[in-house]
């Protein structure tokens, strides 16, 4: 299968069983440089966020990851999910609760599944929905990204000029377009990205650039 750009997001405000939950996004990112068919091309800055909602738990650490993945979408997302599981996390279905390891596939180039009428009435669910209804298929790219500035702000540094294809608004016009609150809620924990000689820290030009 020919590699394609994937874009993850990583989120973590407990322990697990690789530690603190910056290590444990620093596990996670090296379980994603071991596998064959990932090639991991960029991590963004650490970023500390405040749990959702508010007093719910300590704050979160997040950060985004590119990716060329030679995996169809729903391998890519096994894969995260076992990485979660190794890592200790078990899914209930319990919805933005406190927790060791969360990663996400937000998008796979510009890629709609299951298909453009499913992926925007998930993209519209009303707030109060949101808390306590999950689609029981992969929806690409996430519902939520256009959403939330704990993804949107680390996903800048990487890939700010990605568009989402239902909207067609790439990544620094969807942060622009959040309330000063929420961009400012995001704050810088670590400036210097997680040492690799497998992380370029650059992706493509389409990727990285506004236009």
């Amino acid at each position: 299968m020919t590699a394609k750009l994937a874009l993850i997001a990583l989120g973590s405000n407990l322990s697990s069983s690789a530690g603190s939950p910056e290590e444990t996004l620093r596990h996670a990112l090296a379980r994603l440089i071991r596998a064959p068919e990932l090639s991991l091309q960029a991590v963004s800055r650490f970023y500390a966020t405040p749990a959702f909602p508010a007093g719910s738990g300590p704050d979160y650490v997040n950060a985004c990851a590119l990716l060329n993945s030679r995996l169809p979408a729903p391998d890519l997302l096994a894969l995260l999910h076992r990485i979660e599981a190794d890592l200790g996390r078990t899914r209930n279905g319990e919805r933005w609760a406190a927790r060791g390891i969360d990663l996400d596939l937000l998008a796979v180039e510009d890629l709609v599944t299951p298909d453009a009428t499913t992926q925007d009435a998930w993209r519209a669910l009303p707030a109060e929905r949101q808390r306590v209804e999950a689609p029981d298929q992969l929806i690409l790219p996430h519902p939520r990204l256009q959403d939330r500035a704990f993804v949107l702000v680390p996903l800048a540094d990487i890939a700010p000029g990605w568009r989402h294809p239902r909207l067609g608004l790439s990544v620094a016009k969807m942060l622009a377009a959040l309330p000063a609150a929420d961009r400012n809620s995001v704050k810088v924990r670590l400036d210097k990205q997680p040492a690799s000689g497998q992380i370029t820290g650059s992706a493509s030009d389409l990727i990285r650039t506004e236009g």
